[in-house]
C-alpha cells in the first residue's frame, strides 16, 4: 500500500517524549491539549449532528485518551501513515470512529473540513472505521471484542521483526463480555508482550443501559492480573493521570499493561453524561447549541 496521505497536512505537534519516557506536561502545555479536548468533542457534536446518526457517548468518553495518545505520546507521521516504526493505535471500540476521526484531523492525518462527510456513502469517515479508505486507521473495526486480537498479533509481529515500536488498543468496557477479548489476553500474558498496552474505556454504560445491569464485568483489575497483565487504574479524562499510565506501561517491559480508565459517557455534554439514550444518535439543533456553550474555550466565554 502507498506511503502517500492524499487527505492529510503536515503538523507541528510537540510530543512529550525525553529521555525515553513522557514528561508530564506543564501548565501552558496543559491548557492546549485541554483546549484540543474542547475541540475534538464539538468536531464530535457536530459529526452526529450533521449525520443525524453514528455514536456520541462513547467518542465523548474517549477524547481525552485520544488527544493525549496523538498530541503527547504516539511516534507517528500523518504524511507516512504507514510508516514501518510508527507506534500503532487499534481502535477496537470502533463505534468511537468520530472521535477518532476528528483526533486524526487535528493531528494532520485527513482534512478538517472532511469531517463533516461523515456517515455519507463513499466518504472516507464510514460509521465504522476503515483501514483502505482512512490514513491513520490501523484496522477496519465494527464487531466489538477482535481488536485485542489484532493488537497482539501487530505485538508479536513487532517482537519477531526487532522494530522498536509501542502498540496500544482501545477498547470499550463491553468488549470484557467478549470471549476472543480474554483468548487474546491470555495470549498476550503468556508470550509477556511488554510491547503492548490496552486502555479500556471505562465508561460503565454499553448500547441499552449500565453494563451492571447487564453482563457486569466487575471485578475487572483482579480479571486481567488473572491473566498476567500489568494493571494501572487512572481517571480517563485527567490527562496527567494517562500520560503516568502510558509511563508504566513503557517501564514494564516482561508483560503487558492495561489501563482501566474510569470516564463517563457523554462527558463534557451535561445532558448525554451517563445517560444511556446518547449511546447512538445525533442531537437536535438546540441540543448541538447547548453543548456547543458547554464545550466553549473558556477565555471565549468570558
Amino acid at each position: 500500500m502507498t506511503d502517500k496521505n492524499p487527505y492529510g497536512r503536515q503538523v507541528d505537534v510537540q510530543l512529550g517524549w525525553e529521555d525515553g519516557r513522557l514528561r508530564q506536561p506543564d501548565e501552558q502545555e496543559l491548557e492546549q491539549l485541554q483546549q484540543m479536548t474542547r475541540r475534538v468533542r464539538r468536531h464530535i457534536l457536530h459529526m452526529v449532528h450533521t449525520a443525524g446518526a453514528g455514536h456520541a457517548g462513547g467518542p465523548l468518553s474517549a477524547t481525552d485518551i485520544l488527544v493525549t495518545l496523538y498530541f503527547w505520546a504516539l511516534r507517528v507521521d500523518p504524511l507516512r501513515p504507514r510508516w514501518p516504526e510508527r507506534d500503532r493505535l487499534v481502535l477496537s471500540k470502533g463505534h468511537a470512529s468520530p472521535g477518532m476521526y476528528a483526533v486524526l484531523a487535528e493531528r494532520g492525518f485527513l482534512r478538517v473540513d472532511r469531517l463533516t462527510t461523515y456517515f455519507e456513502l463513499d466518504t472516507e469517515m464510514q460509521g465504522h472505521p476503515d483501514r483502505k479508505k482512512t490514513p491513520g486507521i490501523e484496522i477496519s473495526a465494527g464487531p466489538l471484542g477482535m481488536g485485542l486480537s489484532v493488537a497482539v498479533g501487530m505485538a508479536l509481529g513487532a517482537r519477531l521483526d526487532e522494530v522498536d515500536c509501542r502498540i496500544y488498543a482501545l477498547l470499550s468496557d463491553g468488549e470484557n463480555q467478549a470471549g476472543m477479548t480474554w483468548e487474546a489476553a491470555m495470549l498476550a500474558g503468556v508470550r509477556r508482550l511488554g510491547n503492548l498496552t490496552a486502555i479500556i474505556d471505562y465508561n460503565k454504560l454499553q448500547l441499552s443501559d449500565f453494563i451492571k445491569d447487564m453482563v457486569d464485568v466487575a471485578p475487572l483489575a483482579d480479571k486481567w492480573r488473572a491473566f498476567n497483565w500489568h494493571v494501572v487504574e487512572i481517571d480517563g479524562h485527567d490527562i496527567r493521570q494517562i500520560v503516568a499510565g502510558i509511563n508504566k506501561g513503557l517501564d514494564e517491559t516482561d508483560r503487558p499493561t492495561v489501563l482501566i480508565a474510569h470516564t463517563v459517557k457523554g462527558k463534557g455534554i451535561s445532558y448525554m453524561e451517563n445517560v444511556p439514550k446518547w449511546h447512538y444518535g445525533g442531537p437536535t439543533d438546540e441540543e448541538l447549541a447547548i453543548g456547543l456553550k458547554e464545550l466553549a474555550d473558556p477565555e471565549t466565554v468570558r
